[in-house]
């Protein structure tokens, strides 16, 4: 046995599920059903299904101690498709979404009066679902509780779903008929690097999404094996998997695939990408580590540790001198995360729009790199910048029409009186409104910044003043900035 091998021989040993897990889950599972189908006797609702999806359900690819359980009721379209008639997509959302707060409020919250289940709540980004927590003396963890229309998968793929889970169950049934039990071993260690590499779901530290279990699951199936999917990983940006053979030329011309970095389409949908989310920093990231893996096969690539806190004390450090902080603090608990890190990679993406380019388009600060860092137990969240440039001058020039363009050329002419002639065009001598980019930063942000979260601080690195600040430091340093090229860095 080779040391790659040797090496998902013995992680596998420590991340597979053990039977009193899976015991546990088939109990858990069985006692939600009971109460469920009891209540919904009694309220004579109508349902298709109730069964447990994701990787704990059907699918079977979750890690040992991440044993959390999705249980998904489905729902007969046919009895809502009459009352949905004619509505537009955004007035059949909202339809649906009524019925499904009606449904969770009055019948799912209801059926949980087991003394096992806690704290049961309504939660939504987008689609309403129920979170309840289990207690036993020894054992704590998380159940969502979904509810779906069941559709036919030539329906969907004809017609695309209702509601956004509405997949869900294909998917799962898809992963449970075409990957093995090795294959969904490889699903599990490649989970676990992921997660090692905080390149992992929608709270990954690395960029705004990482690799989430569906796309784990789908690299097995497409690749075959975890060790071709790690070879393969380095060229995965420029080779899109498709379930439907179309190559890349044609996937490229598909409007709402042209700003992905990574295509990994869905075999339950042709016309989702199951990577579109995948951030191209979460990437670059993992794409290294495997690199290094491969160079250097050990265990320790598979351990999961904290984001350490940043070392400030060196004031000579360059990196930190032109990075920036904003940390903030939720004061809405009742915003989800995922609102409050959307609204804050946005604003990132703005600051970087403005900062890069006056508003004549000629350059400003150089280069700027900027990531998220959030840790909502605690409500602090962390918007982090680099700036390759943090004094310009004062004035620059802002270049005008061509010459040869003369109705243009005497309307600049007469606005500038001191322009002059270079390249075949007119330019002027401007004056900035900002040459320093923290005067810039604290200007801009300051009726942008989301409504519930408030500024513990805006500084240079140096001062950051909070632990998820320092962390996020932390990863824009040594886990982003080095695979972005940057003007300054590269002198």
């Amino acid at each position: 046995m080779n040391s790659l091998n040797q090496t998902f021989y013995d992680v596998l040993k420590e991340i597979i599920p053990t039977n009193q897990e899976l015991n546990l889950i088939n109990e858990i599972v069985k006692d939600l059903k009971s109460l469920l189908e009891k209540k919904a006797k009694e309220l004579k609702i109508e349902y298709v299904r109730i069964e447990p999806q994701g990787s704990t359900g059907i699918k079977q690819t979750q890690l040992r101690d991440d044993f959390d359980i999705d249980l998904f009721i489905g729902l007969n379209y046919d009895l809502y498709s009459t009352k949905y008639e004619g509505l537009s997509k955004s007035k059949l959302k909202k339809a649906s979404k009524e019925d499904f707060l009606d449904l969770c409020n009055n019948w799912i919250i209801k059926s949980l009066t087991m003394k096992e289940f806690h704290n049961p709540r309504l939660l939504y980004a987008e689609h309403p679902y129920v979170t309840v927590d289990y207690f036993t003396k020894n054992v704590k963890l998380k159940i969502d509780i979904v509810l779906y229309f069941d559709l036919g998968l030539e329906y969907i793929k004809k017609h695309g779903p209702i509601t956004a889970v509405d997949r869900s169950p294909w998917h799962g049934r898809f992963i449970r008929d075409n990957l093995n039990e090795g294959q969904k071993n490889d699903v599990r260690l490649l989970k676990q690097f992921f997660k090692a590499c905080h390149s992992y779901g929608d709270k990954s530290p690395v960029g705004k999404i990482g690799f989430i279990g569906y796309a784990a699951e789908l690299l097995i199936y497409y690749f075959g094996n975890i060790q071709t999917v790690f070879k393969s990983f380095d060229t995965l940006y420029q080779n899109p998997l498709d379930y439907y053979n179309r190559n890349k030329n044609k996937l490229e011309k598909i409007q709402h695939f042209q700003n992905d970095y990574l295509i990994l389409i869905d075999p339950i949908d042709m016309n989702r990408n199951v990577a579109s989310a995948i951030s191209e920093k979460a990437y670059k990231y993992c794409n290294q580590r495997i690199k290094d893996y491969i160079k250097n096969p050990n265990k320790d690539f598979f351990k999961l540790s904290a984001i350490p806190e940043i070392n400030l004390s060196n004031q000579n450090d360059t990196i930190l001198s032109n990075t920036f902080i904003i940390e903030l603090k939720n004061k809405d608990a009742d915003v989800h995360y995922t609102i409050s890190r959307d609204k804050l990679y946005s604003l990132g993406d703005r600051i970087k729009a403005n900062g890069e380019r006056e508003f004549s388009h000629a350059k400003r600060f150089g280069s700027i790199v900027f990531e998220v860092y959030f840790e909502d137990n605690v409500n602090e969240y962390n918007l982090v910048m680099y700036c390759d440039n943090i004094k310009i001058s004062s004035s620059y020039l802002r270049k005008g029409p061509q010459v040869k363009d003369k109705f243009h050329a005497e309307k600049f002419k007469k606005k500038n009186k001191d322009f002059i002639l270079k390249d075949g065009y007119l330019w002027t001598e401007t004056k900035r409104e900002f040459n320093n980019f923290f005067d810039f930063l604290k200007n801009f942000i300051k009726d942008k910044i989301p409504d519930n979260l408030e500024i513990v601080n805006i500084s240079k690195s140096f001062n950051c003043k909070t632990a998820s600040g320092k962390k996020a430091i932390y990863v824009l340093k040594n886990m982003v900035l080095p695979f972005f090229e940057t003007e300054t860095r590269n002198k």
